[in-house]
């Protein structure tokens, strides 16, 4: 017995970026990546970094690239993680501002990224524009970025033009203020330029670290976008969203709503950890909107008096045996009473029955009953294979 009901929207219709040996946008999978926190001219600690975060499952890596050097860096960094660990993940150049690290890097990564508040703007010291100083500005900017773009069709590297709410420009500010319609016309001023020099290897991102403007801010966006034709990737992140439960909550907002709205191709979640706890994360939201399944989805209840059995024991040798199991839906539920009408559509069912009995259901079916609690674990992977929704788990 499925559930049918489902607030998912269809996901946005984009075009494909290939960022090295990974597709972001159109069908494929929402991507999943996260940043390395050391300095990039330490070889060996980074590629240590990178390797740590490639074994948790992070799909892409961005790098610090404030400096030239530090862009050439990339050069041997991915030497070793491809001829010592045969490891060939895309490496990210997050140039940030400095327009001489952005050229650089044109040469050494797979995809870079630049932050329009920042990059190639002249006037950062300027409080106030006229509108014929505004459109200078743009002409400006405009002119700075012609030689960068041609370098970029050339060779052709993609790009990623990310905004943050806390480095608009300081036009912007002047013109829009700190608000989500400043944070979205800082990413298409740039959007247009890049457009009209028939550049478009682009991938876009607003982050905030509050998660209700990075809702808002992207929602405009993608409107925004689609009013415009222009169907990039968005990149989906609450940048600096803290560590913990604060980090965790603030991105499952931020980036869940998004995702379950249709808006995202990639992720990023931001926290005050080593990156590769970051990636768990990733996923657990992706899983969670339903945007891409890549393990067992657990269903239990949180126990009340009625409960039969230790839920949280069992709950967690269910999980130690069954984890592997790619898109089943397991429910664990220590009742009769509600365990079966809340199950939420799952594929098998776990549920206290009597004192120390347990009871088996398969698609919302009663199929064992009465259970003793000491077998019920085997008999439930026993119900498993029988259906023919086993799989052994694949040591690596």
């Amino acid at each position: 017995m499925k559930n049918n009901f489902s607030a998912l929207k269809s996901r946005r219709k984009t075009r494909v970026v290939k960022v090295g040996n990974i597709n972001i946008g159109g069908d494929n999978p929402v991507r999943v990546q996260t940043m390395t926190n050391t300095d990039t001219l330490d070889i060996e600690a980074t590629v240590e970094q990178i390797l740590k975060c490639v074994k948790a499952g992070s799909e892409l890596i961005r790098l610090t690239t404030q400096t030239p050097a530090h862009v050439k860096a990339l050069g041997e960094i991915r030497k070793i993680l491809q001829e010592k660990h045969n490891c060939d993940i895309p490496l990210i150049a997050d140039t940030h501002f400095n327009l001489d690290s952005a050229y650089e890097a044109i040469n050494w990564a797979d995809k870079i990224r630049i932050n329009p508040g920042l990059f190639a703007n002249k006037f950062a010291g300027k409080k106030s524009f006229t509108d014929e100083e505004y459109q200078q500005a743009l002409n400006d900017i405009e002119e700075t970025l012609i030689p960068f773009i041609e370098k970029l069709k050339e060779k052709n590297v993609p790009l990623r033009i990310g905004t943050n709410h806390g480095s608009l420009s300081p036009r912007i500010l002047e013109r829009h203020g700190n608000t989500v319609e400043g944070l979205v016309m800082s990413v298409m001023e740039y959007l247009n330029i890049f457009r009209k020099h028939d550049y478009e290897n682009l991938v876009v991102a607003i982050k905030s670290s509050d998660p209700l403007v990075m809702l808002e801010a992207n929602r405009l966006l993608a409107k925004t976008l689609d009013e415009n034709d222009m169907d990039y990737p968005i990149h989906l992140g609450v940048t600096e969203a803290g560590m913990e439960d604060d980090g965790r909550a603030k991105s499952t907002i931020g980036i869940g709503v998004p995702l379950m709205e249709g808006i995202g191709d990639t992720l990023r979640v931001s926290l005050t950890e080593e990156p590769e706890k970051e990636i768990p994360v990733c996923y657990t939201i992706l899983q969670a909107v339903q945007r891409r399944i890549t393990k067992t989805e657990f269903i239990s209840c949180p126990s009340c008096g009625r409960t039969l059995f230790n839920i949280e024991k069992v709950t967690k040798k269910i999980k130690e045996k069954l984890s592997h199991l790619k898109g089943l839906k397991i429910a664990v539920m220590g009742c009769i009473v509600n365990g079966p009408g809340e199950m939420a559509g799952a594929d098998y069912g776990y549920v206290g029955g009597a004192p120390d009995k347990v009871s088996l259901y398969y698609q919302g079916e009663l199929v064992k009953r009465n259970v003793p609690e000491n077998e019920a674990i085997d008999e439930l992977i026993a119900l498993i294979k029988e259906n023919g929704d086993w799989v052994d788990e694949v040591v690596v």
